[in-house]
Order: structure tokens, then C-alpha cells, then sequence
């Protein structure tokens, strides 16, 4: 019985970490998207300027270590199907899967750099929380992504438009990482203030 417990809990927890990298997807895709495109439509095909699942990706990372790449690679695949238009779709089906790929392993890969420096800086390791360590490691895992994806994406990018996309990748991952991590301050403060019998008001 104890197995099935362990079981149900492992597929919550990726459906929880699936769900939340799609909601996050689906805010980027239907509120930063459309703005965006009106300023920088040839880019805004490969990079957003504020993308929230990276966000998701550093925090999901921090607290489940390499458990959470795959229901993320799910969450980014099943976000496609959901919020890409089918042209778009078409034009990155041939990479998709290795877009996603680089996507998910990326913020993976910063930790573990860090921790082959000394620096561990998964949930637990301190009673409290790095928050600057958390954007240094979203800063690599931004870096390795966008390098990652611009390589990924050269047949597609014209030559011109290589490093503007590498940027926008790079910054995208930041401010998403940002709103994630304003967000997840919030809502520790919420509910130390509940823990502490007042409202966030109070």
C-alpha cells in the first residue's frame, strides 16, 4: 500500500508541476505574445520577452532536483499543443522536441554546474531561502537555454536576427524568473502572516 501512496504522490506531483508550467505558458502566450508581436514579430516566433515558465522551471528545479525535468519537457510539449498556432507549429516541428529538450534540462544543468562549484544550492540545503542564488543560477540556466535554443533554432533564424533572439531569450528567462519569484514572495509572506493569525492586509 505504502508503493501506491508513493506512486499517486509521484503523479500528483508531476501533474502539479505540468499544470503549473502550462498556466504560466498559457499567461505568457495570451498576454505578453500578442503585445510583443506588435513591436518585434520576426522574434517573438522563437523568444518572449517575459517568459513565466522559466520561472517555473528554476523553482520546480530548486525544490525537486532532477524529478521535475521530465513533467516540465511535458508541460512545455503539452503547452505547444495548446498556444502555438498551427503555423507557427509547423515552422518548429521539424526542432520542437529538442527545443523542449534544451528548455527542460537547462535550468538542471545550471544547479548542477553550481554544485560542481561548491555551490548547492537546492531547497533544503539552508533554513533560508538564497533568493540571490536563485537568480544567479535562472541567470545561467538563461544563458545555456538561449544559447541552447538559438542553436537549435539556426536553420529557422535569419543570421541578422541570431543575436537579437539569443538576447531576448536571455532577458525573457529573467524577467520570467523575476515575476515567479515576486509571486513565491508573496505568498510566503501570506502565509507567515496566517501563521501569525493576521491577514496580508493586517
Amino acid at each position: 500500500m505504502s508503493r501506491f501512496y508513493q506512486l499517486l504522490s509521484s503523479v500528483q506531483g508531476f501533474a502539479v508541476i505540468t499544470a503549473v508550467y502550462v498556466i504560466c505558458h498559457g499567461l505568457t502566450a495570451l498576454v505578453v505574445t500578442p503585445v510583443q508581436n506588435l513591436f518585434l514579430p520576426e522574434i517573438t516566433v522563437f523568444a518572449s520577452l517575459a517568459y513565466l515558465p522559466h520561472g517555473v522551471r528554476v523553482l520546480c528545479i530548486w525544490l525537486f532536483g532532477w524529478k521535475a525535468v521530465l513533467p516540465l519537457a511535458a508541460g512545455a510539449l503539452l503547452s505547444e499543443l495548446l498556444f502555438t498556432t498551427s503555423g507557427v507549429r509547423e515552422l518548429m516541428e521539424p526542432v520542437l522536441l529538442q527545443s523542449i529538450g534544451v528548455g527542460a534540462f537547462s535550468v538542471f544543468a545550471a544547479f548542477e554546474i553550481a554544485w560542481l562549484f561548491g555551490w548547492d544550492l537546492y531547497a533544503g540545503q539552508s533554513r533560508r531561502i538564497a533568493w540571490t542564488g536563485l537568480l544567479a543560477i535562472g541567470g545561467l540556466a538563461s544563458v545555456i537555454n538561449s544559447l541552447g535554443q538559438t542553436v537549435v533554432f539556426s536553420g529557422l533564424i535569419f543570421p541578422d536576427d541570431q543575436l537579437p533572439v539569443m538576447t531576448v531569450y536571455a532577458v525573457g528567462d529573467l524577467i520570467g524568473l523575476a515575476v515567479c519569484m515576486f509571486a513565491l514572495m508573496l505568498i510566503f509572506r501570506w502565509l507567515r502572516l496566517a501563521g501569525q493569525g493576521r491577514s496580508p492586509q493586517g
